[in-house]
């Protein structure tokens, strides 16, 4: 847990606290509180504007329970912010600064799944910026600037 007093750190996302799969690993954590396939297309659904229930099971197709679920589930995570609509007659979900912060995770899934997911030639949709053109690859880099890898990284317990 992270102390109250340490204003630079974020507090974490625990929601109903599930059991870790690996406690002290950040990749095992994050697939346990948002891994599961229904839990990352409602967040990208969220990133391209869907708000209410409707817009999140026609988008996905997800079964009304599950969608319930899920969407229960982010909330709970710190993920999703819900609140009546104005009209007062549904809830709308949006992303919270957490969600938000799963865009890099979204693009990057996305664009592994562009390049090994489809077969030559075969038609996919592809993310561009606001002129447009295709978002180029994300490439992680040192604190140099230079390129890393597998091969050049390392896990260290702080």
């Amino acid at each position: 847990m992270v102390s109250k007093s340490n204003s630079s750190r974020r507090q974490p996302i625990v929601g109903e606290n599930p059991a870790w799969t690996d406690p002290s690993c950040p990749v095992a954590r994050t697939l346990d509180l948002v891994g599961d396939r229904w839990s990352l297309l409602i967040v990208r659904d969220a990133m391209d504007g869907a708000r209410a229930f409707t817009d999140f099971q026609q988008r996905t197709g997800i079964a009304r329970n599950i969608l319930a679920d899920r969407l229960r589930r982010l909330v709970d995570r710190g993920v999703l912010d819900r609140r009546t609509a104005e009209s007062g007659k549904r809830q709308v979900y949006s992303l919270t600064a957490a969600g938000r912060d799963l865009f890099t995770v979204v693009v990057a899934l996305r664009q592994w799944g562009e390049r090994h997911a489809f077969s030559p030639g075969e038609d996919h949709s592809v993310l561009v910026d606001e002129a447009g053109r295709p978002i180029p690859p994300l490439r992680p880099v040192a604190a140099s600037g230079a390129p890393v890898g597998v091969e050049t990284t390392s896990v260290r317990k702080i």
